[in-house]
């Protein structure tokens, strides 16, 4: 790419300056010690001492440092295209340093990035092969003894094949879960907005998660002071998905005998706020920034044995993120959890 320059005569105009000074005192002085003063000479003199000085520095930095200069700003590509682009480069040594700072500072945040996104590359990994890796090998595990003769046993065929199935079932949980994420951080999963009553939506997953609650004696509740039907402006099937996710989720680290709340609040006069509420085992700090993370866990060992694909919460943060709403959480270890979530009410 050609580089037009911004030329700078600062430099020349005083360095030819002092050296005129230079020579005008000293042709002042050695003409008074041997000869009489002649004060239009010593002018023309000085004049023509410092334009010839001007014209040779000038252009032996032009010659010699601007394009030094010039070799750096090509090969190293301090300036990014669009700025060079945008503007011509100066040559003035303190933008060039101010130039080189920047740019080592991007240099190094870049780096640091680099690093985060690499160290959480290999933890997804790491995730993904562990989640499939339990079911494959349980499914592998029963077909496996199935074929080493217990198919001649209908019973026991009967029971490897479900448990099999359960695991095939798993892999497919996962798996959908995983393409439904990459197509939400994509923007392939197109959003149908519609009016309709999220109180209704609530008792619906209610009533879809009752059975699951009541093995662990959770009791689930929602706020008896909304009689009333809410209109939200939003994608249903996805809501009720965020919904169902964050309340499986409160039911799941929720303790035995505990309870599970569902309150609807106004925020602004076309924002209402959902607020999902338990009395469980609580977050501790460290975990909360990483909550949303696909695979993350805060329980590594009893969160598996609970089931789900360890993308849930990943899945609620880009559906509630792809309205252009803000989902938030609270929690206290030891005393509870709340997640809530911005709706924008009925057009």
């Amino acid at each position: 790419m050609a580089i037009s320059f911004k030329k700078t005569y600062k430099f020349a105009v005083k360095s030819a300056l002092y050296v005129s000074l230079f020579c005008i005192g000293f042709l002042v002085i050695t003409t008074a010690i041997f000869y009489e003063i002649n004060w239009l000479f010593v002018a023309v003199f000085g004049l023509s001492v410092y334009l010839f000085s001007f014209f040779v520095i000038q252009y032996r930095v032009e010659r010699f440092i601007y394009r030094r200069v010039k070799k750096i700003y090509d090969d190293v590509s301090l300036l990014d295209s669009t700025t060079l682009r945008s503007q011509p480069i100066t040559t003035d040594m303190a933008t060039l340093t101010k130039e080189v700072k920047k740019f080592a500072t991007d240099k190094k945040l870049e780096i640091e990035t680099l690093k985060v996104r690499e160290e959480y590359r290999r933890e997804f990994l790491g995730n993904v092969s562990h989640e499939l890796k339990t079911p494959l090998f349980t499914v592998q595990g029963y077909i496996a003894t199935l074929l080493d003769g217990a198919m001649s046993d209908k019973t026991l065929r009967k029971k490897y094949l479900e448990r099999a199935e359960k695991g095939v079932e798993r892999l497919i949980y996962i798996v959908k879960d995983l393409d439904m994420i990459t197509k939400l951080e994509t923007g392939d999963l197109n959003l149908d907005f519609s009016n309709f009553d999220i109180v209704e939506i609530v008792k619906n997953v209610f009533d879809l998660l009752e059975m699951r609650a009541n093995k662990k004696n959770i009791t689930l509740t929602f706020d008896t002071k909304h009689t009333e039907p809410i209109y939200v402006y939003a994608d249903q099937e996805k809501i009720q998905q965020v919904v169902t996710n964050l309340v499986m989720n409160s039911i799941k680290y929720g303790k035995e005998g505990g309870t599970t709340e569902v309150s609807i609040e106004n925020l602004v006069k076309n924002k209402i706020i959902v607020r999902i509420t338990d009395n469980g085992e609580g977050i501790q700090k460290q975990h909360i920034p990483r909550l949303f993370e696909r695979f993350y866990r805060v329980d590594k060992s009893g969160a598996r044995s609970e089931g789900g694909s360890g993308l849930g919460l990943a899945i609620v943060k880009h559906i509630i993120e792809g309205h252009n709403e803000k989902i938030y959480v609270e929690s206290q270890f030891g005393v509870g959890s709340e997640f809530s979530f911005t709706l924008e009410k009925q057009k």
